[in-house]
């Protein structure tokens, strides 16, 4: 990465900050680019270099966390996928409750109205996240924790209803609904019951 691209991802992660911090504030309709790019500190047109709308910065506050949890996951060697999901699941949460529930419900309107964004799978967060899901299941069978005949498509969309579910229930009691306790005590009662019948328990490496 040479210093151009340098300076402009570290300008993007600015217009970012700066968004996070007005939407938590005042919420999404409240503010508007001038704002953001205003307390950025770079001109109004600069923000225009790295996103087209508003919305657009939503989305990307949305996608960057997330990624980095993919990239953890991926480098977690020698642990018990039932850990990973765990692992998952409670940290998709802290994400989603650190962002404050104004932002959350900005983020959920892509996922129930798909139009919004890009017609890609990298585009839409709920095929993106799915796919964290089943790579960790396809990974335990090929580990030899997980059967063959697993159904991970049917697994892999339950459980991110079950996480998408915890986070509307969040927006919809006006905080009041803990989403980070319930996807603690969701793990802790179901997970191993779910995949009970396909769990290899004595496996040979």
């Amino acid at each position: 990465m040479n210093k151009r691209q340098k300076l402009a991802l570290e300008t993007k992660q600015k217009l970012v900050d700066s968004a996070i911090l007005l939407l938590k504030e005042k919420g999404f309709e409240a503010i508007n680019v001038e704002e953001i790019t205003k307390k950025a500190g770079v001109a109004k047109g600069t923000f225009y270099s790295h996103f087209n709308r508003k919305e657009d910065i939503v989305i990307e506050i949305s996608r960057s966390p997330f990624r980095e949890l993919d990239n953890k996951l991926k480098e977690m060697q020698g642990v018990n996928f039932l850990e990973k999901i765990t692992y998952y699941f409670k940290n998709f949460m802290i994400l989603v409750e650190s962002f404050n529930i104004n932002i959350c419900r900005e983020w959920i309107k892509d996922v129930i109205n798909p139009s919004l964004v890009p017609d890609t799978k990298d585009g839409k967060k709920w095929f993106y996240d799915i796919e964290m899901l089943k790579n960790i299941l396809l990974d335990a069978i090929k580990n030899n924790e997980l059967k063959q005949e697993t159904p991970i498509e049917l697994f892999s969309n339950l459980l991110i209803s079950e996480l998408y579910g915890m986070t509307v229930c969040w927006c919809m009691s006006d905080g009041i609904f803990e989403p980070l306790e319930w996807t603690k005590k969701f793990c802790e009662t179901q997970l191993d019951k779910i995949f009970e019948p396909y769990i290899i328990r004595n496996k040979t490496k």
